[in-house]
């Protein structure tokens, strides 16, 4: 039978009861802090409260959870119990939970109905990670960047992170990155006429493809294309990922194959491993190659993970305006010395019919390119060590957290570490912000702290065509900014680029990243936010020229836009296949603790 060895070894009752356990808590915090359950308080002791979620007439939820600061709760997964019709039992089944939140969310059969089959892959990919047999914190510290990626649980704020519809179970084992399988990427020719190349000033075609295939590669492809009776220099050679070679492109492009436009041409030699994105591969035969960004037409979180050709067609001319800024500007470049792997070379492919199609869905659109990343190993010095923002979040099958495991490295307290790394991460990021209008979406996987010894050293950034987006305002400093990027860039009023920081950081990663180490016993709530509001506070010191900036995009405002992303899904935008893709949902407003923290500073100081 097939799979049968890896379903006796995953598929466990105890094991599947744990990780729905899990994922209980985690909607029944989440759907709290959006606003789409309002549970009855029963009692408080202390710090917990003790809650019931009423279902239905004869049917509640009951569980302990504590508040936390923006309006958060941490429910605490061990102790939710169902009582129907004055039964207690314990409730062991995410599915269950979903279905008894329907009408009380506002889901349409639809929307629920696609959303278990979201919520049962996520499951499945939880109870094999939690039956694969890792490394512990104190040694996953020293692992390789590319590495580390695969042991990464998902999104921490949505509940169905690992979705992924259009996998089958075989596609899940062979390409899923928690599997850490290295895959050798397959290659198409294009004929110039359907596809175009893009790249940075001084970087061509020819060059571009030297460097990522070996001359027996190059020899080899260009005979495929000569036996197809084509001239190889009227195409371009890109990597294909197997599976949307035959899930998308065949079926999609039927006529190209047929007529020659398209050519298939084999593996390449060289093996990659999938990062959490899915869609973006490190090579690992050799490090310094480019990280390739691939379209897979995967339903995953909120959207297909194709490559809007828009973005891929301007993703050279985002990198050269991102680069020009960290290059010309002394202190990112001196100071920071941020580091911005630039998306250097990109190829397009526009299907010929869906194009024609007045609001065609936004899938059919993105199906068939490539871009080309620098990688991050050309950029590291002797003991660097790269590694994203997500994987702070993480805690070993011993319940250590990585974060507790670099922090006893650097052999210093954790409140300096926790100054040092919020400066690494704030100042760039902020100077990016006031000085150039200018914002990334910094959240777990597009930001990547370099450490030293355990210490933060210094911040890398990538992923610039999909979440750079600039100011409405009239800044000098993007006088320089051509209509052809505007018209792709999105431009955003101020509260609209505060948020890229606020939500994108602030609520989707270090929210997180401060419950562990509350639940850790490793620092205060107050001391976390406390550090974060003065790092902030620090920099507009260094920089008083930029006071009026500061009230523009200001991160101390009592209240801010809720942004909500499982509410996203589950309300406002269901499965429908609509010709854009889908944004944060606005539901209320947020309280912000930063505006706490920064009278409170303001007050002692006076």
């Amino acid at each position: 039978m097939l799979f049968h060895n890896e379903i006796q070894r995953v598929f466990k009752s105890d094991s599947w009861r744990k990780v729905n356990k899990r994922l209980i808590g985690k909607m029944l915090s989440e759907y709290m802090y959006e606003d789409m359950i309002t549970p009855e308080i029963l009692s408080e002791e202390g710090e917990n409260i003790e809650y019931a979620l009423q279902v239905s007439d004869s049917k509640h939820y009951q569980y302990i959870a504590q508040k936390r600061f923006f309006d958060s709760f941490d429910v605490k997964w061990t102790t939710v119990y169902i009582v129907e019709n004055g039964e207690r039992k314990e409730a062991n089944s995410a599915i269950e939970l979903l279905v008894d939140l329907q009408e009380a969310i506002g889901m349409s059969s639809e929307t629920a109905g696609h959303l278990i089959k979201e919520m049962n892959n996520t499951l499945i990919a939880d109870a094999h990670l939690l039956e694969k047999n890792v490394k512990t914190s104190d040694e996953l510290i020293y692992e390789d960047y590319a590495l580390l990626e695969g042991y990464m649980t998902g999104h921490p704020w949505i509940t169905y992170n690992k979705g992924r519809i259009g996998f089958g179970y075989d596609d899940y084992l062979a390409f899923a990155p928690e599997q850490q399988k290295e895959v050798r990427l397959s290659w198409i020719a294009v004929h110039q006429e359907i596809a175009s190349f893009q790249s940075v000033e001084g970087l061509g075609y020819e060059e571009l493809i030297s460097k990522e295939l070996s001359e027996t590669e190059r020899d080899y492809f260009s005979e495929k294309v000569k036996q197809n009776g084509s001239d190889p220099s009227h195409y371009y050679f890109l990597p294909i990922h197997e599976w949307q070679w035959k899930n998308m492109v065949i079926q999609n492009f039927p006529e190209e194959v047929a007529t020659g436009k398209i050519v298939p041409l084999g593996e390449g030699e060289d093996r990659y491993l999938p990062q959490q994105s899915i869609r973006t591969f490190v090579n690992q035969t050799t490090k310094n190659k480019h990280h390739v960004k691939l379209p897979m037409s995967i339903l995953n979180t909120l959207v297909y993970r194709g490559l809007p050709s828009e973005r891929t067609l301007i993703a050279p001319r985002v990198t050269e305006f991102i680069k020009r800024i960290g290059e010309t500007d002394k202190f990112l470049k001196e100071e920071c010395r941020v580091i911005l792997p630039g998306e250097n070379a990109s190829i397009n492919v526009n299907h010929h019919y869906y194009t024609k199609l007045k609001q065609a869905p936004y899938q059919y659109l993105e199906m068939l390119g490539t871009i080309w990343r620098e990688s991050i190993y050309t950029y590291l010095e002797d003991g660097e060590q790269a590694i994203t923002l997500a994987a702070l979040l993480y805690e070993d099958h011993h319940h250590k957290p990585f974060i507790a495991s670099l922090i006893e490295k650097s052999g210093i307290e954790i409140e300096e570490w926790m100054q040092q790394f919020f400066k690494v991460v704030m100042d760039p990021l902020l100077h990016y912000l006031y000085q150039y209008g200018t914002v990334f979406s910094p959240h777990g996987q597009n930001t990547i702290v370099v450490f030293k010894d355990g210490k933060p050293h210094r911040l890398a950034v990538k992923d610039f065509v999909d979440d750079v987006n600039i100011t409405d305002q009239d800044f000098p400093e993007l006088k320089g900014v051509t209509s052809e990027l505007k018209a792709v860039l999105r431009t955003e009023p101020p509260e609209g680029l505060t948020q890229f920081i606020f939500t994108g950081l602030f609520i989707c990663h270090l929210r997180y990243l401060s419950n562990l180490l509350v639940n850790n016993q490793m620092m205060s709530e107050k001391t976390f936010w406390r550090l974060l509001a003065s790092s902030i506070l620090n920099y507009q010191e260094r920089f008083p020229h930029l006071k009026e900036r500061y009230q523009l995009f200001d991160f101390f405002q009592p209240k801010l836009t809720k942004l909500c992303l499982n509410r996203n899904r589950m309300v406002d935008y269901g499965y429908s296949d609509d010709d854009d893709r889908p944004h944060a949902s606005e539901f209320g407003k947020v309280t912000n603790a930063l505006s706490f923290f920064r009278k409170k500073m303001t007050i002692g100081s006076n």
